[in-house]
């Protein structure tokens, strides 16, 4: 959330409307809920962005764990050499933490960005103002609620596994079963934060000022419509720049100062 405005949408700001001319506000300017939203979203980018972090540990460990499970006399040496890390079992439930962590670190910054899963069926078809009341009820009645229920229900199995010192159910396992259960609590916490976030910033749509434009999360301006996908701007191939032909020539521009 930049205040960088598309090449399409500065070319109708600059055309404006017959009766109100649109206005893309720098960031200085923007109403104060969109300032708090904006520092919430900010939060769950990181988080987000460091929880992505972990396909790299999962991809690596879930490799070696299907490779040296072909070599039986290898995975031997390694356990006696190194540790029991290298036993099938213990690689495999790191697989399932790693998962786990992935997945609930990244659920609210999915949200932000507006790439989750959504059913467009009729959503799509709506007005703005329409869209902007429907993302509203959703998230007060739905999103909010549920995820609180939810995050609730997760830090008492996350409490309970810590009082007991819970452990793998298998004998040759991890300990400490509590860290990736908390885990799942932070990431579902940032996910009502994402989900106040976009709350007030839809907020402002509805009952803010109507002639300034600024980045929105799941929603786009009536004049964005059918200019982005998942949240990303479309690619016109017709009007794209040849990125091969321009390589091309400044290669050869290149060659020509040599």
């Amino acid at each position: 959330m930049t205040e960088h405005v598309p090449e399409s949408l500065q070319r109708q700001s600059q055309q404006g409307s017959a009766t109100e001319p649109v206005k893309y506000a720098p960031e200085h300017e923007w109403p104060r809920l969109v300032h708090v939203s904006e520092r919430l979203r900010r939060a769950v980018d990181r988080i987000g962005r460091f929880g992505a972090w972990m396909i790299i540990p999962l991809v690596l460990i879930t490799v070696m764990d299907v490779s040296i499970r072909k070599v039986g006399l290898f995975q031997i040496m390694l356990i006696e050499n190194f540790g029991r890390i290298f036993d099938s079992t213990v690689l495999q439930e790191l697989e399932w933490h790693f998962h786990t962590g992935l997945f609930a670190l990244v659920l609210g910054y999915g949200y932000i960005w507006n790439t989750h899963v959504r059913v467009d069926l009729v959503r799509e078809h709506l007005h703005f103002r329409k869209k902007a009341w429907l993302e509203f009820l959703g998230l007060t009645f739905f999103l909010i609620p549920y995820t609180c229920i939810v995050v609730y229900f997760a830090f008492i199995y996350a409490m309970d596994s810590y009082a007991m010192n819970e452990i793998s159910a298998s004998t040759v396992g991890l300990t400490h079963r509590w860290i990736i259960k908390s885990v799942l609590v932070v990431g579902l916490c940032f996910v009502i934060v994402a989900g106040v976030s976009v709350l007030l910033q839809v907020m402002v749509v509805l009952w803010g000022p109507q002639d300034k434009r600024y980045p929105l999360m799941t929603l786009e301006w009536p004049e964005e419509e059918g200019t982005k996908i998942e949240g990303k701007e479309r690619l016109d191939l017709a009007k794209a720049e040849d990125v091969l032909r321009a390589r091309a020539a400044q290669s050869g521009h290149l060659k020509e100062a040599s």
